[in-house]
């Protein structure tokens, strides 16, 4: 087990019941999201946490593979979908590299407050690319510490990592974030961002072809 699927296991009840930052902004994103989306659609969220966001896309959509690396994480997911009555979500612990399904599988991919906390970034989205149908959709929320003070933190955090008290992350710039993902071939279509003390960029690209 990594160091950030202990930390995430561990956090997982109290990451359950802590508010959203920035609610007017998360209703913004899943409105924007949702039109986007249709009942015929079916959709991978990856880093989908305890899957508050999977169930308000559930009603709008065919079906749901909601993955994590953290079970814990998943177990808190499948209770709450069970008390909701949502049946079209599968969640699975795994990565995207783990994930057992076909290329081109998914009209939609969801990464969203994830982006930051992987090392294998590039990795990760040309990862996207192959399991998105052509002309699928990717919606991405990321927190962009190189556009704030907090970009400092990388002095800090190794100790903080070392201690438990944080998990890993990396510092990305929106600019930069925006041609990676362009990089992959996948055309931004919408970016705007929020936030005060850390910049979280909301970008939604496409795939061409």
């Amino acid at each position: 087990m990594s160091k950030s699927e202990k930390f995430w296991d561990k956090s997982a009840e109290k990451y359950s019941k802590s508010a959203i930052a920035d609610e007017i902004s998360y209703q913004r994103k899943l409105q924007e999201t949702q039109s986007l989306l249709s009942e015929e659609m079916n959709v991978l969220e990856f880093g989908c946490g305890t899957g508050t966001t999977a169930l308000h896309h559930a009603s709008h959509v065919k079906h749901i593979d909601a993955i994590d690396i953290s079970e814990n994480m998943l177990t808190i997911g499948r209770e709450k979908a069970k008390q909701a009555g949502v049946d079209n979500i599968r969640f699975k612990r795994c990565t995207l590299t783990e994930l057992d399904a076909q290329p081109a599988s998914y009209d939609v991919v969801l990464g969203l407050s994830i982006l930051h906390l992987l090392p294998d970034r590039l990795e990760t989205l040309n990862q996207v690319v192959h399991f998105l149908k052509p002309g699928g959709i990717f919606v991405s929320s990321t927190a962009c510490l190189g556009d704030s003070f907090i970009r400092h933190m990388k002095l800090v955090a190794p100790i903080a990592k070392l201690l438990g008290l944080m998990p890993d992350f990396y510092v990305v710039k929106e600019q930069d974030l925006l041609s990676e993902i362009s990089g992959t071939g996948l055309r931004v279509d919408q970016n705007w961002h929020h936030g005060g003390t850390v910049k979280v960029a909301f970008i939604v690209a496409s795939k061409q072809g």
